[in-house]
């Protein structure tokens, strides 16, 4: 019996440090990265929280005790102040004159063979090919000689004339501008085009924010390893700060239709991602089913987005997770206005 309440103790006290971090992390997407970097770490675990929390209240409930009652709590708070976790099945209305937009972190189709099937790159190309977006944003583009994706237009910034890595938007519809926002000192960026499709312009933001260099088979959570980790983090989430502001800044000067997609190497509970969706539609939240998962980590990591002005309407939003191509599994939403 002793023993008993002995584990319960030690599993409450678990559950109260966890269900405390995860309170907190509902406020991180109010707080700028630059006031609290090293608190900042935490956006990226909460859907570990959640799911964490989530186990508790089963466990407690199926004990019937009352300890149940601090897991509920801090989950229902959340339920009202930070994005959902998983989504539910919508009602999809798909029509003929939908935009379909495609994410893609195709990390530069192989070319450093991290996937020992050496026809990676081309079942990639066979794979957009074969949804058929209208519009597709690569991040981590590799300027190949191969490359073979059947859309007429396209713009591809690189990060210099001969380097070949980048970003790059390939469309159905004429492009009749482009431009590239040329984040200083990183080797990510972000890039636009405007489209024209019926007599509309459409403006697409391609977003690839600061790398976090997550790794899930090379991480050390030893001590000395998790300080270095820490420390590499807050640096990129102070970097993403300023990207963030860069592409807030440019995008407040057009005021037509409008789509922001990409990675955002951050969750929905940060505060990066809080500043792009401001006033904006996220088309997971609006017609996604399941968690979302769109980074190939050890627990559902949904860092890859595509968001519209509150004008569209989003139709239908699809997570291709079994798609296992790269790192990150495609995306793609039919959009109308």
């Amino acid at each position: 019996m002793k023993k008993n309440s002995i584990f319960s103790a030690l599993l409450f006290f678990i559950n109260s440090v966890t269900a405390t971090a995860l309170l907190v992390s509902y406020f991180l997407p109010y707080i700028s990265p630059k006031t609290f970097p090293s608190l900042t770490v935490f956006s990226l675990f909460v859907p570990f929280l959640v799911l964490t929390n989530l186990g508790f209240l089963i466990y407690w409930l199926i004990k019937l005790h009352k300890n149940a009652l601090l897991s509920t709590l801090v989950l229902l708070i959340g339920w009202f102040l930070a994005p959902p976790l998983i989504k539910f099945s919508n009602k999809e209305v798909v029509l003929t004159n939908d935009l379909k937009v495609m994410s893609y972190n195709v990390r530069m189709f192989n070319y450093y063979k991290w996937n020992d099937d050496i026809t990676t790159e081309q079942k990639i190309y066979e794979f957009i090919n074969n949804e058929s977006p209208d519009i597709i944003a690569l991040q981590e583009f590799y300027q190949s000689d191969l490359i073979d994706i059947r859309l007429p237009y396209k713009y591809i910034k690189t990060k210099s004339t001969t380097n070949k890595f980048g970003l790059a938007i390939y469309s159905k519809y004429p492009i009749v501008n482009s431009g590239s926002l040329n984040f200083e000192k990183s080797a990510n960026n972000t890039i636009f085009i405007d489209i024209l499709k019926n007599y509309d312009t459409i403006r697409v933001y391609n977003v690839h924010l600061e790398s976090l260099k997550i790794n899930p088979n090379k991480e050390n959570f030893g001590e000395k390893s998790s300080e270095r980790l820490f420390k590499r983090l807050s640096i990129g989430f102070q970097k993403q700060v300023e990207q963030t502001e860069r592409i807030i800044q440019h995008e407040y000067s057009w005021k037509g239709k409008k789509i922001i997609c990409g990675d955002f190497n951050n969750t929905a509970y940060s505060w990066a991602y809080k500043k792009l969706a401001k006033n904006k539609k996220d088309a997971f939240i609006e017609k996604g089913l399941g968690l979302g998962k769109t980074f190939r980590y050890i627990y559902p990591m949904r860092i890859d987005f595509i968001i519209t002005d509150d004008k569209a309407n989003i139709n239908q939003f699809k997570t291709y997770n079994k798609i296992k191509l790269s790192d990150h599994y495609p995306i793609m939403g039919r959009l109308n206005w």
